[in-house]
């Protein structure tokens, strides 16, 4: 699949067939995410494939706030990939200063790079994936046993798309774009 189309193919899927990913397909996912644009190649982005029934039970139980479709979709896709990122690497100069005005916002950043590119990679391979950040970080980072030197930061459902999603309505160009 070419670039362009993979982009304008992509969906977020919430809705996942019983079917299992495959740990070398998870494995081939992380492979080519590790090509996402990093600062300075720092490549902070760390993933936890959780694939145990229970365990997903539990996160969508204890730490999906009520009224969120999150619950749902974590039960039932076919592993729900934990993203965490190394802290104090990306966005500082070897002093630990930063080294712009964004603090320690750039690792945010960089970890949404990555998401994407995991993302990207998983359609090429026929996997469907929706990015949620609406959940307890704090006590779901706890619950995992994230190491102290990182902090949760995205869960990613994966599975094999049941149906197909509609793309919604895109702003044109003229209301994205400007010039000087």
């Amino acid at each position: 699949m070419d670039a362009q189309t993979c982009i304008l193919t992509r969906r977020s899927i919430r809705k996942f067939t019983e079917e299992r990913v495959s740990h070398e397909e998870i494995e081939k996912i992380i492979a080519l995410a590790a090509y996402a644009p990093s600062w300075k190649n720092t490549q902070i982005s760390r993933y936890l494939a959780i694939e145990d029934a229970q365990t997903k039970t539990a996160i969508s139980e204890n730490f999906c706030p009520p009224g969120t479709n999150n619950a749902f979709i974590i039960r039932t896709c076919s592993a729900v990939v934990a993203q965490s990122f190394v802290k104090g690497r990306c966005g500082f100069d070897k002093d630990g200063s930063f080294t712009t005005d964004r603090g320690e916002g750039w690792q945010y950043y960089d970890c949404g790079i990555a998401a994407q590119t995991f993302c990207l990679a998983a359609h090429t391979l026929g996997l469907g994936t929706v990015i949620m950040g609406v959940f307890d970080r704090k006590g779901l980072q706890e619950y995992l046993q994230i190491p102290e030197d990182q902090e949760l930061m995205a869960l990613i459902a994966l599975g094999h798309p049941a149906g197909e999603a509609q793309a919604p309505k895109r702003k044109d160009v003229e209301t994205l774009l400007s010039y000087r």
